[in-house]
């Protein structure tokens, strides 16, 4: 008779792996899918079968088994331009493999704007291909990560929700860190002190608002709306900012930008202008990217743990599959780093 699995073309089999460890189909199955009823000495016969088979598990059977995919979505409401020129997701998505790894379970990345992605995304996603859901950078109220907790699908989010959605996330505390770089701005001396938001449809844009808010009640200065322009988290867009602003207020004398490409964008428009940083205006950013430490004069910044907050999401998904007691939602600190800019 000939032995099918000495054929190099073949792949092996769960039979191929009972022969060689020596034990029942059933056994090879219940070890490979982690059962508890197996035995130390059949769970180490069958690895070292395994292992010297090269046998691959077939993931749709042992799926049927165990109910999961092995699988697990990032979304990233963003265009792909958006994803590889900023550096906030390359640190995330750091933190999130590196958490994943050691597991089963494997990352899928996808990145969707328009309506018609979202609603593809969505029956993707309903249709049970992955055990859990990621998501970063979400615009408005996106009623995806509530419509996919509904149908028992776990969600973790990367930044605080919307109002009112109950949705478990990692975010970073964005009020207290805008609120310590407009601080350290009035501290300096500077009392004209302008805003450069993100996108006026995200939350992480509405805390740094509020940040800054709050450093003005805190030196007891009046705000002057004159002094807060929208932007889009890019280089570009924070040097279209800082031109509307200096059109508008031509006396300001600092600048708090909510993203450290923004920041730097509105260094080049200063420099255009013939403002001198920190000389003439004084500038802050937020993130700590490395773009914050390439720039001349070096971004003063608000440091946020990216790739801890990654880490973070996915340690939080990870539990919430297993069932495993976790809390609904974490807040990481920000810490301000001091450079040449202010």
């Amino acid at each position: 008779m000939n032995d099918k699995s000495a054929d190099p073309r073949r792949l092996p089999t769960l039979d191929d792996v009972a022969a060689l460890a020596g034990v029942g189909r059933g056994t090879v199955s219940r070890a490979i899918n982690g059962a508890p009823n197996v035995s130390a000495r059949s769970q180490a016969a069958v690895m070292a079968a395994v292992e010297a088979l090269g046998y691959v598990p077939n993931k749709a059977a042992r799926s049927l088994v165990t109910r999961r995919n092995d699988s697990v979505t990032l979304v990233i409401s963003e265009s792909e331009e958006r994803f590889f020129t900023d550096p906030f997701f390359a640190a995330a998505v750091r933190g999130i493999t590196g958490a994943l790894a050691g597991t089963s379970q494997t990352l899928l990345l996808t990145m969707v704007q328009a309506a018609e992605q979202h609603r593809a995304l969505e029956n993707y996603l309903m249709s049970q291909h992955v055990d859990g859901v990621m998501m970063m950078s979400l615009h408005g109220q996106d009623p995806l990560p509530e419509r996919l907790e509904s149908r028992g699908l776990p969600v973790v989010l990367g930044g605080r929700p919307p109002d009112g959605v109950q949705v478990s996330y990692v975010d970073v505390d964005n009020v207290a860190g805008a609120r310590d770089a407009v601080c350290h701005l009035f501290e300096r001396g500077r009392r004209r002190i302008a805003v450069i938001g993100g996108p006026v449809d995200m939350a992480a844009s509405a805390d740094r608002i509020a940040g800054y808010k709050l450093a003005h009640e805190d030196f007891g200065a009046t705000l002057d709306p004159d002094l807060t322009e929208p932007g889009d988290f890019t280089e570009e867009g924070g040097r279209a900012a800082m031109r509307a602003l200096l059109e508008r207020a031509p006396d300001i004398d600092a600048v708090f930008a909510a993203s450290d490409l923004m920041a730097a964008g509105a260094l080049r428009e200063l420099d255009r202008c013939n403002r001198k940083v920190p000389t003439d205006v004084a500038l802050v950013g937020f993130d700590d990217a490395p773009v914050a430490r390439h720039t001349q004069p070096q971004l003063t910044t608000v440091h946020q743990p990216i790739e801890a907050m990654g880490r973070a999401m996915a340690e939080l998904l990870l539990a919430r599959i297993e069932g495993r007691p976790a809390q609904s939602h974490e807040l990481l600190s920000t810490h301000l780093v001091v450079r040449e800019s202010s």
